[in-house]
């Protein structure tokens, strides 16, 4: 196993098992070929052409075009195509969140090839014997990964909240982080990558932060997705990341990047320059 294996798990599918999703000529989506009679069922909104799926006769307005689709989406739930609705809602975007055409519930931007954001925080402490690096796991409940490792704070980014108000939510909920603690956490960049899942495809976007913590600071999870914390010598997280798949998929992508940024991985490394385009794969 190597850090470019974690790289290109994220990067894994084929442009031709999808077709676009377009409204008035721009590209909202990528759902897969094998899914387009789903969208046959709605005539009245969408046409399969040579070119993808068109919306037809989408409302002029976001509100008008957020409730064409929640109407959709309602019944592909109650039918078992899409598996769950999740509650938070996404902004549906060719380019960044604030370019939102419209709004769909976040369990759902996979089976439409949509863009989703998140957040994603490093949570580190320096000490006598070099950095730690707080590593959560997930609960056995989870719909998700279930007992796999995680970054320290991790979350999807829902439309109406700024990047600074998530990610203190996050923290609040996933660490029991304080605001004023949170509000320290530094921007250090963007991941992104393209995957092809079990829901459909995953374009996502994650902003990533790093957060240096009180050596006496203690994560305390309060919404139930964590069933513990470990705060861990960066090597032994590296070592995990490289050897194992004992992280939830993406997380690796988060630590890669800032083992690159504190030179824990090395310019001489032979795949250096391949890890770090592959941290940031064009957005699809």
């Amino acid at each position: 196993m190597s850090f470019l294996d974690k790289i290109r798990a994220c990067n894994a599918w084929d442009p031709r098992d999808f077709t676009p999703f377009l409204l008035d000529g721009e590209r909202l989506g990528l759902p897969r070929l094998s899914s387009l009679d789903h969208f046959r069922r709605w005539p009245e909104h969408f046409e399969i052409t040579a070119e993808g799926v068109i919306w037809i006769n989408a409302p002029d307005d976001f509100a008008g075009r957020t409730a064409v689709l929640a109407g959709v989406v309602r019944h592909l739930e109650a039918e078992g195509v899409v598996s769950h609705l999740h509650g938070e809602l996404y902004p549906v975007t060719a380019g960044n969140r604030e370019q939102a055409r419209c709004l769909i519930d976040r369990a759902c931007a996979p089976f439409f090839g949509m863009r989703a954001f998140g957040q994603h925080l490093n949570g580190f402490v320096r000490t006598a014997r070099g950095i730690e690096m707080w590593i959560g796991r997930r609960s056995a409940d989870r719909r998700l990964y279930p007992g796999y490792l995680d970054n320290l704070v991790a979350g999807g980014l829902p439309h109406g909240l700024s990047l600074e108000e998530n990610l203190r939510k996050e923290c609040a909920e996933e660490a029991g982080m304080p605001g004023a603690l949170a509000d320290r956490a530094v921007a250090v960049g963007a991941i992104t990558y393209c995957r092809d899942s079990e829901r459909g495809l995953k374009p996502d976007v994650m902003y990533c932060y790093d957060l240096e913590l009180p050596e006496d600071f203690q994560p305390r999870g309060t919404d139930g997705e964590v069933e513990s914390f470990h705060r861990l010598p960066v090597e032994e997280v590296r070592e995990i990341v490289r050897d194992t798949d004992e992280f939830k998929l993406n997380c690796n992508l988060v630590i890669i990047d800032f083992l690159v940024r504190h030179g824990l991985i090395p310019q001489t490394d032979p795949d250096y320059l391949e890890i770090l385009r592959g941290l940031r794969s064009p957005p699809s």
